[in-house]
């Protein structure tokens, strides 16, 4: 019996293992330094190379959220089993392979949710309708919010309407506002996260007033490194700050994409042989890693070249709203798709200087494949459970 579980427990690892390295060669390998590689910002190879890292740290400092919601909060009144686990990060892995070998980005927030749902069914769970409609609001705004901010901002930026510097500069504010309040593990007290924003302020002994000021002030600091770096050099600048911003949705990526990869997990290894969280974390984040290095340099091309053509500006315009998504996702904890959030920055982005090469049927396939990973994994999760419950 021991030996049996054991051998579970193993089989689940690797089936996890496997999730992982399919994330980081499909979405959280391939998708935040897929606007650089646009602009020529980076090379395809070394994109891959520092993804994959920013991933691993984005999964051990951010990563707890979102895996506690796939592991504990998609079903109601069953906890998932090593044997539900198998099936359900099986089934995920393998579509999401799938369009990584077909070049087509398959959303895993969708197969990793509906194969967990479609398992957790199939051992006759409930529904958990306060977190759908949480998911699928998000799901359905993103598309609207990410890809309406890139065409504001880029149309903004190409119309000269605001001086060039001066908008950018501002941008990087916002985006150090964003990093201020993000939560980061190490900052917190164990099991929580916190802010660099909450950790400064709170040495000020002043309340949330330490907070804002804390966040003005790193707003301030990366508003003015920026507007300087614009007036020695323009173009090396929009170019350093494009790979800044690839960098934190890279970050960003691994602390919400490694929850679809070990969530299922959680209540094998944390709640049921007492390990810790944290190991978890550095294991589905050296899955991602060893993904975004093997298989992401396919997928990099295929979204950098394939939606739409892409200049510093437009790149800057679909990263900024990218990042911010992505980390309003790993705040509330809700598994999003980056295959989802980056493309429709990018479609929005290029269109913003007309079509800018942006593919109409490209993006009609990837529409049709992310409605129907959902779908199938659901599908094959509830009815590949449900088969082997039946043989077994």
């Amino acid at each position: 019996m021991v030996v049996t579980t054991v051998g579970t427990l193993f089989v689940a690892g690797v089936a996890s293992l496997f999730m992982a390295w399919s994330i980081g060669a499909g979405s959280s390998g391939s998708t935040p330094f897929a606007p650089a590689v646009g602009a020529n910002a980076i090379s395809v190879m070394r994109a891959g190379l520092v993804v994959g890292v920013l991933g691993l740290l984005g999964a051990v400092l951010q990563g707890a959220n979102v895996t506690e919601a796939v592991g504990t909060e998609l079903i109601g009144g069953v906890t998932l089993t090593a044997g539900a686990a198998i099936v359900a990060l099986l089934t995920a892995a393998g579509l999401v392979a799938i369009g990584v070998f077909a070049g087509y980005p398959i959303a895993t927030a969708f197969t990793v949710t509906g194969a967990v749902v479609g398992v957790g069914l199939a051992m006759g769970g409930d529904p958990a309708w306060a977190k759908y409609t949480e998911i699928l609001t998000l799901w359905v705004a993103t598309p609207f919010v990410g890809g309406g901010i890139a065409y504001g901002v880029a149309r903004t930026l190409i119309a000269d309407t605001v001086p060039e510097r001066e908008l950018i500069a501002g941008l990087a504010g916002v985006v150090g506002v964003i990093v201020a309040n993000v939560g980061f593990a190490l900052l917190g007290p164990p099991g929580e996260q916190a802010s660099i924003a909450a950790a400064l302020g709170a040495g000020l002994g002043v309340g949330g007033a330490g907070e804002i000021a804390v966040t003005l002030a790193i707003a301030a600091l990366v508003a003015v490194a920026v507007y300087v770096d614009l007036g020695r050099d323009r173009a090396g600048a929009q170019r350093r700050f494009l790979l800044v911003m690839g960098g934190l949705v890279a970050f960003s990526a691994g602390g919400s994409q490694v929850g679809l990869a070990i969530g299922p997990l959680v209540p094998l290894f944390v709640d049921g042989a007492g390990i810790p969280l944290w190991a978890l974390l550095v294991g589905g984040g050296a899955g991602l890693l060893a993904g975004s290095w093997t298989g992401a340099p396919r997928m990099i091309k295929a979204i950098s070249q394939d939606y739409a053509s892409m200049g510093p500006r437009r790149s800057i315009s679909a990263l900024i709203p990218s990042f911010a998504i992505a980390q309003t996702a790993v705040a509330f904890g809700i598994p999003v798709s980056f295959n989802e959030i980056i493309v429709s920055a990018i479609v929005g982005a290029g269109y913003a200087a007309g079509d800018a090469g942006v593919s109409r049927a490209k993006m009609g396939y990837t529409v049709f494949a992310w409605v129907a990973s959902l779908a199938g994994s659901l599908a094959l999760g509830f009815g590949v459970y449900s088969a082997v419950r039946f043989v077994l």
